[in-house]
């Protein structure tokens, strides 16, 4: 899908009040678990808000401009408050706790876990909480960063004697940081390293480190390489601590990435509610990628009460203006972070088929996983589409759930119909 224009923006913007669509018409997989009610997203919200959790990431910027920009307040969401994290880990904890217990009812949050919450799998009470993906946040916008003691190594996404070398130089095991087992970050660690040689689970140390912390690690010398979203990865090669090896988007092409989540059992008690959240979330999505919006945005992710960061470490990597550190430059780079273009904010559940698939490769979810039926329980697609219809973006709609086959940097190939024949081909892995 083309970039959304300026122009288009403020006419969609303009004419949301009259758009309305009911759940049946978006041929959606329903269950009865999940409400036969037509949402609207508008006058007839359940709620007036929702207490949504972020962390100081950059792609958690369609949530607060959501809020900075009235976009919950326009559509009958006055009343939704934002709680920055402190850690994934505290996410999963607060998402435990739900408002009724001082945590929150959504959030921006690594894709996977959900499922993993859904499975009971990362649960402290070990029982599941069923989850609703609603929207993907974005596309793209991370990277794997790696210490000044491996610059030398020069480490490019697919090198492996570069990374054989850069390891047996430490004479030790690599250590790298991730943000959370089994999360985003880690399967693209994970999946990186093994497809340069490197089994993650015998050759290298990972550890978990919250994203805003990355950084200070690096710095202090207890890692190696760290996998995360920016602007960390900028703010370290701006701060001459070490240099970017690889953007995500080069190990996976316009991969997904951060959600949008909710409580299961918040949306089907406020169905209606749900969509007016997801109608803002989708509007802010578009503002974020205009351009024009640009320079304010960054000013607004820079407070101390979202990233905390500098402009200069949020801005340039948003350009697709990447300086690796390592005497590598480009613009207008394929792999900066995308929002609602590509259809960035449409959850694919064929994207979801392979985080669940990653996470039984690594041991998170048992090996007999019925992936089809977690997926589907989870992913809300057909609500995504019902918002989008709601504001007169049915353009915006995928003919299909699927993205198709996905190829990853070493030729490997993903197909959402056959998990298992991906999973039985890939060398190293660690099965439950």
């Amino acid at each position: 899908m083309a970039s959304f224009s300026r122009r288009k923006f403020l006419i969609t913007v303009a004419g949301t009040a009259a758009g309305t669509a009911f759940l049946a018409a978006c041929g959606g997989q329903k269950s009865s678990t999940k409400s036969e009610v037509s949402p609207t997203g508008s006058a007839s919200n359940e709620v007036k808000g929702a207490t949504l959790g972020f962390i100081a990431l950059t792609d958690s910027a369609p949530l607060i401009i959501a809020k900075e920009k009235g976009l919950f307040a326009k559509h009958g969401m006055p009343e939704v408050k934002l709680l920055k994290q402190t850690s994934w880990a505290a996410t999963r904890d607060n998402l435990e706790l739900g408002t009724g217990g001082g945590g929150i009812d959504g959030c921006h949050i690594l894709s996977p876990m959900p499922y993993l919450l859904t499975a009971g799998k990362i649960t402290k009470s070990k029982q599941p909480l069923p989850m609703y993906i609603l929207a993907r946040l974005n596309l793209q916008g991370q990277a794997i960063s790696a210490s000044k003691a491996l610059l030398d190594a020069k480490l490019t996404v697919n090198n492996k004697e570069a990374l054989a070398k850069g390891a047996s130089g430490l004479g030790r095991k690599l250590k790298a940081a991730v943000t959370f087992p089994g999360g985003n970050h880690d399967l693209w660690m994970r999946y990186w390293l093994s497809a340069n040689g490197i089994d993650p689970n015998k050759d290298a140390d990972l550890v978990v480190v919250p994203p805003p912390q990355m950084v200070a690690n690096m710095q202090t010398g207890t890692m190696d390489l760290f996998c995360v979203g920016e602007p960390w990865n900028q703010r370290l090669v701006n701060k001459k601590l070490g240099y970017t090896a690889a953007q995500t988007g080069e190990i996976w092409n316009k991969h997904p990435e951060k959600s949008f989540a909710m409580r299961a059992d918040w949306v089907d008690k406020n169905p209606n509610a749900s969509v007016a959240l997801l109608k803002a979330v989708q509007e802010a999505q578009m503002w974020c990628e205009d351009p024009a919006n640009l320079d304010e945005m960054c000013e607004i992710l820079a407070q101390d009460k979202y990233i905390k960061a500098k402009v200069e470490d949020i801005k340039p990597r948003l350009t697709g203006t990447v300086d690796y550190g390592d005497g590598r430059n480009v613009k207008d780079s394929s792999y900066k972070m995308l929002f609602w273009s590509e259809n960035a904010s449409f959850p694919f559940k064929s994207h979801d088929t392979w985080f669940v698939t990653e996470d039984m490769r690594w041991g998170y979810l048992p090996a007999n996983t019925d992936t089809a039926a977690l997926v589907n329980k989870v992913n809300r697609s057909d609500l995504w589409k019902t918002a989008a219809k709601a504001l007169g973006q049915e353009q915006a709609i995928p003919a299909s759930d699927s993205r198709g086959k996905e190829t990853f940097f070493d030729g490997v190939v993903f197909d959402p119909e056959n998990p298992k024949a991906y999973l039985d081909a890939l060398k190293i892995k660690a099965l439950a």
